[in-house]
């Protein structure tokens, strides 16, 4: 069976190598690819290998730009850290995911299951083309603006005015570009469901952070990082060791 991996993380790629030299020896991996523009070209270039993992966040963008642009005939296994949306279409159209980080048992659980499949071209593109329809009608209508309390009354808080959300002494936060601090009678869990995952990210269990309030990232102790903001934050912004890779795919975007 030849395999071809696109995944930009590297530490995540050598970790799914390993897992499928282990399950099957005979396996052989044809390449690991980083981005859209390579997966392309080497799409376009060499024969379609028999089965192909994708991760769905690429740092230039989403994987499924790339089946926009070239066909993709052979089955396909997407890897994916978050988006539950979509998660719910794979289920419903046969297509297989495997959630990160990567379980061995739930990969070998997919590879022995197109092993068995009886798979035709025509097949996979009927059923990304699905997929594509299913993303587009489970998307979420996010939150614009939030009424928040001032005072005796509610005025609404623009999400494009958000710089960053916290928690403090139980309290929910939200610091302003333009100045103001407001309260939020939200959880972080609950904000996290009602913002652009794309322009917000949940940098741990205190913090959510807009995109365009980054000012620039620090290497930390433990190969963590720490985010730094244009505007004062009470602490320093630590992601983890473990989601580090999530934080620079969503950055890159």
């Amino acid at each position: 069976m030849n395999v071809l991996i696109i995944e930009d993380e590297i530490v995540a790629a050598q970790a799914l190598q390993t897992l499928i030299l282990e399950i099957n020896p005979e396996i052989r991996i044809l390449a690991v690819l980083q981005s859209i523009d390579e997966s392309l070209e080497w799409l376009q270039l060499n024969p379609q290998p028999d089965l192909l993992f994708v991760d769905i966040h690429l740092a230039d963008g989403s994987a499924f730009t790339l089946f926009e642009k070239t066909t993709v005939s052979c089955p396909i296994i997407f890897t994916t850290a978050y988006d539950e949306y979509a998660l719910k279409a794979f289920e419903v159209n046969s297509i297989d995911y495997l959630l990160k980080p990567i379980n061995k048992k739930a990969l070998e659980r997919a590879i022995r299951k197109f092993e068995h499949f009886n798979f035709h071209s025509s097949d996979n593109i009927d059923l990304i083309n699905k997929l594509l329809t299913d993303i587009k009608r489970h998307a979420v209508n996010y939150k614009t603006y939030f009424l928040v309390p001032l005072k005796d009354k509610l005025i609404p808080l623009a999400v494009s005015d958000i710089a960053y959300i916290y928690i403090d002494t139980k309290m929910i936060k939200a610091v302003s570009f333009s100045g103001p601090t407001y309260y939020l009678d939200l959880t972080l869990d609950t904000l996290m469901l009602q913002l652009n995952p794309d322009l917000f990210f949940r940098a741990n269990r205190q913090y959510i952070i807009a995109h365009k309030a980054i000012k620039d990232i620090s290497l930390w102790f433990g190969s963590k990082i720490s985010v730094n903001l244009i505007l004062p934050t009470p602490e320093r912004i630590i992601i983890s060791k473990a989601r580090v890779g999530e934080f620079k795919r969503w950055f890159a975007k």
